[in-house]
Protein backbone atom coordinates (compact mmCIF):
# COMPACT_ATOMS: atom_id res chain seq x y z
CA UNK A 1 0.00 0.00 0.00
CA UNK A 2 2.63 2.28 0.63
CA UNK A 3 4.51 1.95 -1.99
CA UNK A 4 2.19 1.71 -4.73
CA UNK A 5 -0.65 3.62 -3.75
CA UNK A 6 1.28 7.33 -2.24
CA UNK A 7 -0.25 10.36 -3.87
CA UNK A 8 1.81 10.50 -7.02
CA UNK A 9 -0.45 12.35 -9.32
CA UNK A 10 -0.80 15.27 -6.85
CA UNK A 11 1.63 15.70 -3.63
CA UNK A 12 0.39 18.96 -2.69
CA UNK A 13 -3.34 17.42 -2.39
CA UNK A 14 -3.28 15.62 0.85
CA UNK A 15 -0.85 18.51 2.61
CA UNK A 16 -3.51 20.95 1.66
CA UNK A 17 -6.63 18.99 2.86
CA UNK A 18 -5.21 18.54 5.42
CA UNK A 19 -4.63 21.62 6.63
CA UNK A 20 -7.90 22.68 5.59
CA UNK A 21 -9.30 19.98 7.48
CA UNK A 22 -7.35 21.60 10.59
CA UNK A 23 -8.43 24.67 9.99
CA UNK A 24 -12.09 24.09 10.06
CA UNK A 25 -11.75 21.40 13.25
CA UNK A 26 -10.13 24.71 14.96
CA UNK A 27 -12.71 27.18 13.96
CA UNK A 28 -15.26 24.73 14.52
CA UNK A 29 -14.17 24.38 18.52
CA UNK A 30 -14.13 27.81 18.47
CA UNK A 31 -17.64 28.22 17.49
CA UNK A 32 -18.37 26.05 20.08
CA UNK A 33 -17.00 28.01 23.01
CA UNK A 34 -18.16 31.40 21.89
CA UNK A 35 -21.93 29.41 21.86
CA UNK A 36 -21.50 28.42 25.03
CA UNK A 37 -20.19 31.06 26.18
CA UNK A 38 -22.95 33.19 24.56
CA UNK A 39 -25.45 30.55 26.48
CA UNK A 40 -24.04 31.12 29.49
CA UNK A 41 -24.36 34.99 29.53
CA UNK A 42 -27.97 34.20 28.63
CA UNK A 43 -28.93 31.77 31.15
CA UNK A 44 -25.51 30.96 33.90
CA UNK A 45 -28.11 27.43 34.52
CA UNK A 46 -26.48 26.37 31.10
CA UNK A 47 -22.62 26.05 32.53
CA UNK A 48 -24.80 24.10 35.94
CA UNK A 49 -23.07 19.90 36.04
CA UNK A 50 -26.23 18.93 35.80
CA UNK A 51 -27.42 20.48 32.59
CA UNK A 52 -23.56 19.50 31.02
CA UNK A 53 -24.19 16.10 32.12
CA UNK A 54 -27.84 16.13 30.44
CA UNK A 55 -26.44 17.71 27.23
CA UNK A 56 -23.52 14.78 27.07
CA UNK A 57 -26.08 12.22 27.21
CA UNK A 58 -28.62 13.91 24.77
CA UNK A 59 -25.30 14.00 22.19
CA UNK A 60 -23.57 10.18 22.98
CA UNK A 61 -26.28 8.30 21.02
CA UNK A 62 -26.03 10.72 17.79
CA UNK A 63 -22.16 10.55 18.41
CA UNK A 64 -21.69 7.08 18.58
CA UNK A 65 -23.94 6.83 15.34
CA UNK A 66 -21.65 9.72 13.62
CA UNK A 67 -18.58 7.95 14.33
CA UNK A 68 -19.50 5.14 12.08
CA UNK A 69 -20.99 7.09 9.92
CA UNK A 70 -18.03 8.90 8.99
CA UNK A 71 -16.56 5.86 7.74
CA UNK A 72 -19.40 5.56 5.42
CA UNK A 73 -18.64 9.09 4.05
CA UNK A 74 -15.14 8.84 4.13
CA UNK A 75 -15.62 6.11 1.22
CA UNK A 76 -17.84 8.27 -0.69
CA UNK A 77 -21.04 6.73 0.20
CA UNK A 78 -24.33 7.61 2.79
CA UNK A 79 -26.41 5.82 5.03
CA UNK A 80 -29.89 7.36 5.68
CA UNK A 81 -31.18 4.59 7.46
CA UNK A 82 -29.75 4.80 10.49
CA UNK A 83 -32.54 6.74 12.35
CA UNK A 84 -34.70 3.68 11.18
CA UNK A 85 -32.31 1.02 11.93
CA UNK A 86 -32.11 2.48 15.58
CA UNK A 87 -35.75 2.29 15.92
CA UNK A 88 -36.38 -1.32 15.03
CA UNK A 89 -33.41 -2.34 16.58
CA UNK A 90 -34.61 -1.48 20.23
CA UNK A 91 -38.38 -2.85 18.96
CA UNK A 92 -36.78 -6.06 17.88
CA UNK A 93 -35.14 -6.07 21.84
CA UNK A 94 -38.37 -5.32 23.16
CA UNK A 95 -40.80 -7.63 21.19
CA UNK A 96 -38.46 -10.57 21.26
CA UNK A 97 -37.61 -10.05 25.48
CA UNK A 98 -40.93 -9.03 26.48
CA UNK A 99 -43.25 -11.53 24.32
CA UNK A 100 -45.02 -8.23 22.96
CA UNK A 101 -45.92 -7.28 19.74
CA UNK A 102 -46.50 -10.12 16.97
CA UNK A 103 -43.88 -12.08 18.80
CA UNK A 104 -44.56 -15.49 18.98
CA UNK A 105 -42.25 -16.07 22.19
CA UNK A 106 -40.54 -14.69 24.77
CA UNK A 107 -36.79 -15.13 24.88
CA UNK A 108 -33.58 -14.40 27.41
CA UNK A 109 -32.49 -10.69 27.65
CA UNK A 110 -29.32 -11.92 26.18
CA UNK A 111 -30.98 -13.65 23.01
CA UNK A 112 -32.88 -10.87 22.10
CA UNK A 113 -29.79 -8.31 22.89
CA UNK A 114 -27.74 -10.47 20.48
CA UNK A 115 -30.49 -10.42 17.87
CA UNK A 116 -31.29 -6.57 17.92
CA UNK A 117 -27.44 -6.14 17.08
CA UNK A 118 -27.79 -8.63 14.40
CA UNK A 119 -30.55 -6.33 12.90
CA UNK A 120 -28.41 -3.27 12.84
CA UNK A 121 -25.80 -5.79 11.23
CA UNK A 122 -27.88 -7.15 8.51
CA UNK A 123 -29.33 -4.02 7.64
CA UNK A 124 -25.77 -2.75 6.58
CA UNK A 125 -25.08 -5.68 4.68
CA UNK A 126 -28.30 -5.08 2.73
CA UNK A 127 -27.02 -1.58 2.41
CA UNK A 128 -23.38 -2.63 1.54
CA UNK A 129 -25.11 -5.23 -0.98
CA UNK A 130 -26.84 -2.83 -2.78
CA UNK A 131 -24.56 -0.25 -3.15
CA UNK A 132 -21.44 -2.29 -3.83
CA UNK A 133 -23.15 -5.34 -5.83
CA UNK A 134 -25.97 -4.47 -7.62
CA UNK A 135 -24.84 -0.77 -7.79
CA UNK A 136 -27.52 1.17 -6.90
CA UNK A 137 -26.59 4.82 -5.66
CA UNK A 138 -26.15 4.59 -1.85
CA UNK A 139 -28.61 7.70 -1.19
CA UNK A 140 -31.20 5.62 -2.85
CA UNK A 141 -30.24 2.17 -1.40
CA UNK A 142 -30.04 3.73 2.31
CA UNK A 143 -33.72 5.05 1.70
CA UNK A 144 -35.46 2.55 0.77
CA UNK A 145 -33.45 0.44 3.43
CA UNK A 146 -35.22 3.71 6.29
CA UNK A 147 -38.99 2.65 4.31
CA UNK A 148 -38.14 -0.98 4.85
CA UNK A 149 -37.04 -0.48 8.34
CA UNK A 150 -39.89 1.45 9.30
CA UNK A 151 -42.40 -0.84 7.81
CA UNK A 152 -40.92 -3.59 10.04
CA UNK A 153 -40.63 -1.75 12.86
CA UNK A 154 -44.67 -1.46 12.46
CA UNK A 155 -45.03 -4.85 11.77
CA UNK A 156 -43.29 -6.28 14.66
CA UNK A 157 -44.29 -3.92 17.26
CA UNK A 158 -47.88 -3.97 15.99
CA UNK A 159 -47.59 -0.62 16.50
CA UNK A 160 -47.46 -0.47 20.37
CA UNK A 161 -44.86 0.89 22.89
CA UNK A 162 -43.38 -0.88 25.40
CA UNK A 163 -42.09 -0.45 28.69
CA UNK A 164 -40.74 -3.73 30.33
CA UNK A 165 -41.13 -2.24 33.83
CA UNK A 166 -45.01 -2.72 33.34
CA UNK A 167 -45.14 -5.74 30.63
CA UNK A 168 -46.94 -8.41 31.67
CA UNK A 169 -45.81 -10.92 32.58
CA UNK A 170 -42.87 -9.10 34.10
CA UNK A 171 -39.49 -10.12 32.99
CA UNK A 172 -37.03 -11.43 34.93
CA UNK A 173 -35.54 -9.06 37.82
CA UNK A 174 -32.11 -10.07 37.05
CA UNK A 175 -32.58 -9.22 33.43
CA UNK A 176 -34.18 -5.86 33.95
CA UNK A 177 -31.16 -4.24 36.18
CA UNK A 178 -28.88 -5.87 33.35
CA UNK A 179 -31.07 -3.75 30.81
CA UNK A 180 -31.19 -0.96 32.82
CA UNK A 181 -27.38 -1.41 33.50
CA UNK A 182 -26.87 -0.84 29.78
CA UNK A 183 -28.17 3.03 29.42
CA UNK A 184 -29.73 4.32 33.24
CA UNK A 185 -26.69 3.63 35.13
CA UNK A 186 -24.65 6.58 37.01
CA UNK A 187 -21.01 6.78 37.38
CA UNK A 188 -19.34 8.20 40.03
CA UNK A 189 -20.12 12.08 40.27
CA UNK A 190 -23.63 11.37 39.03
CA UNK A 191 -21.70 11.06 35.54
CA UNK A 192 -24.26 9.24 33.24
CA UNK A 193 -23.02 5.87 31.43
CA UNK A 194 -23.25 7.02 28.01
CA UNK A 195 -20.61 9.05 28.53
CA UNK A 196 -18.59 6.26 29.25
CA UNK A 197 -19.77 4.43 25.86
CA UNK A 198 -18.95 7.80 23.89
CA UNK A 199 -15.89 8.29 25.40
CA UNK A 200 -14.67 4.30 24.46
CA UNK A 201 -16.30 4.39 20.94
CA UNK A 202 -13.98 7.78 20.71
CA UNK A 203 -11.00 5.81 21.34
CA UNK A 204 -11.82 3.13 18.98
CA UNK A 205 -12.70 4.89 16.01
CA UNK A 206 -10.44 7.31 16.51
CA UNK A 207 -7.42 4.43 16.29
CA UNK A 208 -9.63 2.53 13.64
CA UNK A 209 -9.23 5.49 11.48
CA UNK A 210 -6.45 7.42 12.39
CA UNK A 211 -4.27 4.69 13.28
CA UNK A 212 -4.84 1.69 11.23
CA UNK A 213 -4.23 0.46 7.56
CA UNK A 214 -7.88 0.29 7.33
CA UNK A 215 -8.50 3.83 7.69
CA UNK A 216 -5.99 5.09 5.80
CA UNK A 217 -7.14 3.28 2.94
CA UNK A 218 -10.75 4.42 3.34
CA UNK A 219 -9.41 7.48 2.90
CA UNK A 220 -7.73 6.30 -0.29
CA UNK A 221 -11.05 4.62 -1.70
CA UNK A 222 -13.15 7.64 -1.09
CA UNK A 223 -10.25 10.22 -2.76
CA UNK A 224 -10.26 8.16 -6.01
CA UNK A 225 -11.70 4.34 -5.67
CA UNK A 226 -10.56 3.60 -9.24
CA UNK A 227 -6.73 4.19 -8.03
CA UNK A 228 -8.19 2.25 -5.13
CA UNK A 229 -9.09 -0.70 -7.75
CA UNK A 230 -5.96 -0.43 -10.18
CA UNK A 231 -3.86 -1.17 -6.56
CA UNK A 232 -6.09 -3.72 -5.59
CA UNK A 233 -7.91 -2.58 -2.72
CA UNK A 234 -10.60 -4.59 -1.43
CA UNK A 235 -13.01 -1.70 -2.16
CA UNK A 236 -16.24 -4.08 -2.13
CA UNK A 237 -15.01 -5.48 1.28
CA UNK A 238 -14.38 -2.25 2.90
CA UNK A 239 -17.36 -1.34 2.25
CA UNK A 240 -19.52 -3.78 3.10
CA UNK A 241 -17.56 -3.14 6.72
CA UNK A 242 -17.96 0.30 7.13
CA UNK A 243 -21.36 -0.37 6.21
CA UNK A 244 -22.38 -3.27 8.85
CA UNK A 245 -20.58 -1.19 11.58
CA UNK A 246 -22.74 2.06 10.69
CA UNK A 247 -26.00 -0.46 11.03
CA UNK A 248 -24.33 -1.99 13.87
CA UNK A 249 -23.68 1.41 16.23
CA UNK A 250 -27.27 2.51 14.86
CA UNK A 251 -29.04 -0.56 16.22
CA UNK A 252 -26.39 -0.21 19.91
CA UNK A 253 -27.54 3.51 19.93
CA UNK A 254 -31.01 2.47 19.78
CA UNK A 255 -30.41 -0.14 22.83
CA UNK A 256 -28.84 2.37 24.94
CA UNK A 257 -31.26 4.75 24.44
CA UNK A 258 -34.32 2.31 25.28
CA UNK A 259 -32.49 1.35 28.28
CA UNK A 260 -32.32 4.86 29.11
CA UNK A 261 -35.76 6.04 28.65
CA UNK A 262 -37.13 2.56 29.80
CA UNK A 263 -39.44 2.79 26.82
CA UNK A 264 -39.66 2.41 22.88
CA UNK A 265 -42.44 3.35 20.85
CA UNK A 266 -42.79 2.97 16.59
CA UNK A 267 -40.25 5.25 14.34
CA UNK A 268 -38.28 6.64 17.62
CA UNK A 269 -35.38 7.16 15.98
CA UNK A 270 -36.73 8.99 12.85
CA UNK A 271 -35.17 12.29 14.48
CA UNK A 272 -32.01 11.36 14.29
CA UNK A 273 -31.02 10.78 10.85
CA UNK A 274 -30.68 14.06 9.84
CA UNK A 275 -28.82 14.98 12.81
CA UNK A 276 -26.05 12.14 12.10
CA UNK A 277 -25.66 13.10 8.94
CA UNK A 278 -25.63 17.01 9.36
CA UNK A 279 -22.83 16.17 12.99
CA UNK A 280 -20.36 14.67 10.71
CA UNK A 281 -20.46 17.30 8.02
CA UNK A 282 -20.06 20.09 10.33
CA UNK A 283 -16.85 18.15 11.81
CA UNK A 284 -15.44 18.53 8.35
CA UNK A 285 -16.00 15.48 6.47
CA UNK A 286 -16.46 16.00 2.82
CA UNK A 287 -19.26 14.99 0.94
CA UNK A 288 -17.43 13.44 -1.88
CA UNK A 289 -15.10 11.18 0.33
CA UNK A 290 -11.78 10.88 1.51
CA UNK A 291 -11.30 13.65 4.07
CA UNK A 292 -12.89 13.34 7.79
CA UNK A 293 -11.61 12.96 11.41
CA UNK A 294 -12.94 11.52 14.55
CA UNK A 295 -12.47 14.57 16.62
CA UNK A 296 -14.24 16.60 13.65
CA UNK A 297 -17.65 14.32 13.74
CA UNK A 298 -17.45 14.30 17.45
CA UNK A 299 -17.17 18.65 17.70
CA UNK A 300 -19.99 18.15 15.16
CA UNK A 301 -21.90 16.43 17.54
CA UNK A 302 -20.80 19.17 20.27
CA UNK A 303 -21.92 21.77 18.57
CA UNK A 304 -25.18 20.53 17.39
CA UNK A 305 -26.05 19.58 21.12
CA UNK A 306 -24.99 22.83 22.55
CA UNK A 307 -27.25 24.43 19.95
CA UNK A 308 -30.52 23.00 20.97
CA UNK A 309 -29.53 22.54 24.50
CA UNK A 310 -28.61 26.05 25.04
CA UNK A 311 -32.00 27.31 22.59
CA UNK A 312 -33.95 24.88 24.90
CA UNK A 313 -33.31 26.65 28.18
CA UNK A 314 -33.55 30.16 26.74
CA UNK A 315 -37.32 28.84 25.86
CA UNK A 316 -36.71 29.02 22.48
CA UNK A 317 -39.26 27.04 20.61
CA UNK A 318 -38.13 23.66 18.49
CA UNK A 319 -39.32 25.32 15.11
CA UNK A 320 -36.03 28.02 15.72
CA UNK A 321 -34.19 24.78 17.46
CA UNK A 322 -34.73 22.64 13.59
CA UNK A 323 -33.60 26.23 11.56
CA UNK A 324 -30.37 26.95 13.71
CA UNK A 325 -29.32 23.32 12.94
CA UNK A 326 -30.23 23.48 9.23
CA UNK A 327 -28.64 27.06 8.38
CA UNK A 328 -25.45 25.31 10.51
CA UNK A 329 -25.48 22.23 8.42
CA UNK A 330 -26.19 24.07 5.18
CA UNK A 331 -22.86 26.36 6.31
CA UNK A 332 -20.75 23.63 6.69
CA UNK A 333 -21.61 21.35 3.26
CA UNK A 334 -21.28 25.43 1.46
CA UNK A 335 -17.54 25.62 3.24
CA UNK A 336 -17.00 21.83 2.24
CA UNK A 337 -17.63 23.05 -1.49
CA UNK A 338 -15.28 25.96 -1.24
CA UNK A 339 -12.99 24.30 -0.06
CA UNK A 340 -13.06 21.62 -2.46
CA UNK A 341 -12.65 24.68 -5.03
CA UNK A 342 -9.75 26.01 -3.19
CA UNK A 343 -8.37 22.66 -3.52
CA UNK A 344 -9.17 22.19 -7.07
CA UNK A 345 -7.79 25.42 -7.93
CA UNK A 346 -4.18 24.71 -6.53
CA UNK A 347 -3.83 21.69 -7.74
Amino acid sequence: MTGTSGSTAAPDRPRLTIGLTSLRTYGLVIAIIVIALFFYSQRSAFAKPDNLFILLRSMASLAMIAFAQLLVIITGEIDLSVGAVYGIAATTLAVLWLGAGNSPIQTPFLVALVAALLVGILAGWVNAFFTTVVRIPSFIATLGMLSIAQGLELLVSNASNFNPSYNVPPPDANELAWFRALGATKLPYDIPIQVAWLALFFVIFWVVRHRTLFGFRLLAIGGNTDAAHVNRLPVRRYKFVVFMLCGLMAAFAGILDFSYVGSVGPNSGNPLTFPVFAAVVIGGASLSGGRGTVFGTLMGAVLLAVLRNGLAIMGVGAFAQLTFVGVVTIGAVTLDVLAQRATSGRR
